[in-house]
């Protein structure tokens, strides 16, 4: 039988992360490396990508994800070189429409292509290797803000505000989608979950700092380590049998 901290382990498996050099992507590539997974992390930006990859020994790949032709070549590329994938993170993501409400529409539908149109194939693709494994663990990144509305108090003292609806709409959407994929896919026991960071400290405004921290049980915002137990925990064994969760990681924001 194996042992706890063994089912931890990554070892052996292949993990395709989207999105890889930014604020929660650079501590999952980091956590997939550590934990033992082949990485491989893609995104538009090659050349930061690339940065990453070689501080954490990972591989990067170059993806548009606004091109299905992409989406498929880049899950056969990561097979074709390892033979399998058994770990794939939708964490990229586009704010081309957050700026404002009143946009044309073919901003938001650009919003939606990339991040919810894309999500949808990249799924599909990966499945489809994941089911001939008969086994996977797909991880969506959503957001606390795909959980909840906007808190005006959290602004109050700054210029900051949530003035598009995109953002909440498809990180909501999102957390509905990981519920019919687990279904979908767990006659093949792939397992499809999804984490919802809080608001993580990017030098934002000391007001909205202090308002926001003063709204979490922790009395804090994400750091640069906070996703990578969680992300470890869901892409390994020590999970085999959550599925279909949508789980906040925000310091206890959303639990009042």
């Amino acid at each position: 039988m194996q042992k706890v901290l063994d089912s931890f382990s990554l070892s052996g498996k292949t993990a395709l992360l989207t999105g890889g050099a930014g604020l929660y992507g650079r501590q999952m590539t980091a956590a997939l490396a550590e934990a033992g997974a082949n990485t491989f992390i893609a995104s538009r930006n090659l050349e930061n990508l690339q940065a990453v990859a070689s501080e954490y020994g990972a591989t990067a790949l170059e993806l548009d994800l606004e091109s299905e032709a992409q989406i498929e070549r880049v899950v056969q590329e990561v097979i074709s070189r390892t033979g399998r994938l058994d770990i794939l993170i939708n964490n990229a993501v586009t704010r081309c429409a957050t700026a404002a409400w009143d946009q044309p529409m073919e901003i938001f539908d650009r919003s939606l292509r990339i991040n919810a149109s894309a999500l949808f194939a990249l799924t599909r693709f990966a499945a489809e290797q994941m089911k001939k494994q008969h086994s996977g663990s797909i991880i969506n990144i959503g957001s606390y803000m795909g959980l909840l509305g906007p808190n005006p108090v959290n602004y109050r003292g700054t210029d900051m505000k949530t003035a598009s609806p995109i953002y909440f709409y498809e990180k909501g959407g999102m957390a509905n989608f990981t519920r019919w994929a687990a279904s979908e896919l767990g006659p093949w026991q792939i397992r499809v979950n999804c984490i919802h960071p809080g608001g993580f400290f990017n030098r934002q405004p000391e007001a909205f700092v202090q308002n926001y921290c003063a709204n979490t049980m922790l009395g804090r915002m994400a750091n640069d380590t906070d996703l990578k137990g969680i992300v470890v925990f869901l892409a390994s064994d020590a999970s085999a049998y959550l599925t279909g969760c949508n789980i906040p990681v925000d310091g206890g924001y959303s639990a009042k």
